[in-house]
């Protein structure tokens, strides 16, 4: 019996021939990597001194932080988080990166996302990165034994393979292939493994689609989601690694927990209702419902595949009058880029806001909605009270539905602007 990508990953990372799932091992992360936030950067800093008594990082290129939220500062306690930041990461020389945009996607542009790495970090969207083939895994508070010990301890975990067949339809965009998937296969059907996707499919899915899709896996259960690498990613990440590791890749006779196979032919635009991202439904069947505001960002979905379609459905068109779209571009790199394709001036000349690239808006810090509020939005969940108030409501879907809802104040089916 072969191995899954994950096996070999965390075989190498534990300093082992072979594991397999199920084996209890102690592994090394290639790297470890967090964003500054109240109640857990600075809570980590001071334990490592107060409760462990350490002083300094012994391989401070292990590490990486990222300060993406509260950005800019608009109090002073957060801009004191950000210094406890600043002046850990200057005494430890970590590398500290601020203001380049939220931190999953510049984790990949600066060279975190090594093909056949192990990568820890507290947060779940982390798992964006399994796109070039890094295990990548959100290890919440247990992320602390990373940054006091060289190993973690850990469960080899299970792999759910999920192969992608058949061609997308025009109008359908990663996010309506996520949601799509969580409809049906459920929202625990990963629960505590691994999700692996394959299949024909993945070529009708750009690398920024892939990123959308994995970044997400933790809305199927999972603890991250991996896909071999082919070598378009291998072009996209192995020029930026930070170090060179040998890429790996499942073998066929490879055992999987269960595998499913996702016809990317019959999916049509989604749209996920409050108050959970489990409740997937048929855009169509919501043709109409007033909005009120659009947000187009976050580290699942504000890529310049998803400016481009927004672009493109809003170019010579206006916002509805009341209503608010925001755009907020996922890095600076993205931004960048945007800006000399022309995307930014369409999209301002559309009515929309555009910002810097900064998590606030996905956990409305910013742009904060009041009761009675609806949003179409790109952010990663819609629970009460993510984007204001909790008696305001959001509905998730792809970049393609904000920019048409934002032409029409109401949820609108995107292909009638393709």
């Amino acid at each position: 019996m072969g191995s899954t990508i994950t096996e070999k990953i965390m075989a190498r990372a534990a300093g082992l021939p072979s594991v397999k799932a199920g084996d209890e091992v102690l592994a090394k992360p290639d790297y470890v990597i967090a964003y500054d936030f109240p109640g857990y950067t600075d809570v980590y800093f001071k334990s490592m001194k107060e409760d462990f008594g350490i002083e300094r990082v012994a391989e401070p290129d292990r590490f990486a932080i990222f300060i993406d939220h509260m950005v800019p500062a608009t109090s002073p306690k957060e801009e004191e988080l950000h210094i406890i930041t600043r002046t850990w990461c200057a005494e430890n020389n970590v590398p500290l990166f601020e203001r380049k945009g939220i931190g999953h996607q510049v984790a990949a542009e600066v060279g975190y996302a090594v093909p056949g790495a192990f990568v820890v970090h507290f947060d779940g969207h982390i798992s964006q990165l399994g796109t070039f083939g890094t295990l990548a895994m959100g290890i919440r508070r247990n992320i602390l034994e990373a940054f006091v010990r060289e190993r973690i301890s850990i469960r080899v975990p299970h792999t759910v393979r999920v192969d992608l067949e058949g061609e997308l339809q025009p109008g359908v965009m990663a996010r309506d292939v996520f949601h799509h998937l969580v409809r049906v296969l459920g929202p625990s059907s990963c629960r505590f493994q691994v999700l692996e996707l394959g299949g024909s499919g993945l070529s009708q899915l750009s690398t920024e689609g892939l990123q959308t899709v994995t970044g997400l896996a933790m809305f199927t259960g999972a603890i991250t989601a991996i896909v071999n690498p082919d070598e378009t990613r291998l072009a996209y990440a192995l020029p930026r690694a930070r170090k060179a590791l040998d890429p790996v890749w499942s073998d066929p006779d490879a055992d999987y927990a269960a595998r499913h196979t996702i016809d990317l032919s019959v999916i049509e635009p989604v749209i996920v209702i409050p108050p959970t991202p489990a409740n997937t439904r048929d855009l169509k069947d919501y043709l109409g419902l007033e909005v009120q505001v659009g947000y187009l960002g976050s580290c699942a979905s504000g890529r310049l595949e998803d400016l481009r379609v927004a672009a493109k459905i809003l170019a010579g068109r206006q916002v509805a009058p009341g209503f608010q779209l925001n755009v907020i571009p996922t890095s600076q790199e993205i931004m960048a880029a945007a800006a000399n394709e022309g995307l930014i001036g369409t999209l301002v000349a559309a009515g929309a806001f555009v910002s810097s690239p900064s998590c606030d808006y996905c956990f409305g810090r910013i742009a904060t909605m009041t009761q009675k509020q609806r949003a179409v939005s790109t952010g990663t969940l819609n629970v009460r009270g993510r984007m204001g108030s909790t008696d305001s409501e959001i509905y998730l879907c792809s970049a393609a539905s904000v920019a048409a809802a934002a032409i029409e104040g109401a949820i609108a089916d995107p292909r009638k602007y393709w």
